[in-house]
């Protein structure tokens, strides 16, 4: 390794500091420098407000950002669904890297998976869009489930199932794999009955729009299939005008004949929380070849979803 350090700014949690250093070392690679770890305290990490209540939009970005700004980190890791939709004047996302697996999961007592929860289950989530696809689900298969909202890394949140709190806890399953927890998954839910977080599993690695020379170097890490499925799901988003913690799911993937790439399929989903109204829609396309085309095809759905009644679903709207 020669030259100066670069810098990575990064959030303090396990999970956070897990997968920055996995981008630390790719980035080594590409750079022949070495590079270090910055962690850095965000206003989400502080607070134990639940995310709708605090804004959820940004709250695990924005001191990171900051440090971005001030010159105090070269770029900085962050998962990519904390990301808010709008562009940022100064900052440019430099790489999305290859995606980890984008299902939510299922950690229950028992070894239980969602089909053996018994009536009256109690399963926690933070997150509205967990929680109404969840309980559309119960009450489309005759169900009585509760939802439980919750907060704390992974740690906290499985305990609540191993003290006996509750029955259930659902989380995202590239979290459990980058911090080597996967193996005490009970159920890998199906994205036909939960669609993930738009941008879940993809992380953003982001620097200063004026050093081009970063910039340059970190775009080696991109994946431009996952740059085109994390654009089109944060375009319906955007398109919504939703904020990161409104109920909304998306998921942009390949279909193939055989090993040829032919089509991009996104679908959309918004609820109410408690799972009694749902907007679910798809679209299919070409695979998009640019920024643009793949900003259009998450437009599209969004519209469709609105012309559906989605806008009175959402609650929190971003600002």
């Amino acid at each position: 390794m020669t030259g100066k350090a670069l810098r990575l700014g990064t959030r303090r949690s396990k999970l956070a500091m897990t997968q920055s250093g996995q981008v630390a070392d790719a980035v080594s690679q590409v750079t022949g420098r070495p590079v270090e770890l910055v962690p850095i305290t965000t206003y989400g990490d502080t607070s134990r407000e639940h995310l709708a209540q605090i804004g959820g939009t940004g709250v695990f970005v924005a001191a990171l950002r900051e440090a971005l700004v001030r010159g105090e980190v070269d770029f900085a890791v962050h998962s990519l669904k904390d990301l808010p939709t709008a562009p940022h004047d100064e900052l440019v996302l430099a790489a999305v890297p290859v995606r980890e697996d984008p299902r939510d999961v299922l950690i229950a007592r028992d070894a239980l998976k969602l089909t053996d929860l018994p009536d009256g289950a109690r399963i926690g989530t933070g997150s509205a869009r967990r929680m109404a696809q969840l309980n559309a689900y119960a009450a489309a298969h005759g169900r009585d489930v509760t939802t439980v909202p919750i907060r704390g890394n992974v740690d906290t949140r499985i305990g609540y199932v191993t003290s006996g709190e509750l029955d259930a806890v659902v989380l995202a399953a590239a979290g459990l794999n980058r911090v080597g927890r996967s193996g005490e998954v009970t159920d890998f839910l199906s994205v036909d009955t939960v669609l993930p977080a738009p941008g879940q599993g993809a992380l953003a690695v982001e620097c200063s729009v004026r050093d081009t020379e970063l910039i340059a170097e970190l775009a080696e890490l991109d994946d431009p299939f996952t740059r085109a499925a994390v654009t089109a799901e944060r375009s319906l988003l955007a398109a919504l005008e939703a904020g990161c913690t409104a109920p909304v799911g998306a998921l942009a993937d390949l279909l193939a004949d055989g090993p040829i790439v032919k089509e991009m399929r996104l679908r959309g989903v918004v609820g109410t929380t408690d799972g009694t109204t749902l907007v679910q829609l798809s679209t299919t396309g070409p695979v998009p070849g640019t920024h643009e085309a793949a900003m259009a095809l998450g437009r599209e759905l969004a519209t469709e979803m609105l012309a559906q009644g989605a806008a009175g679903l959402m609650g929190e709207r971003a600002q």
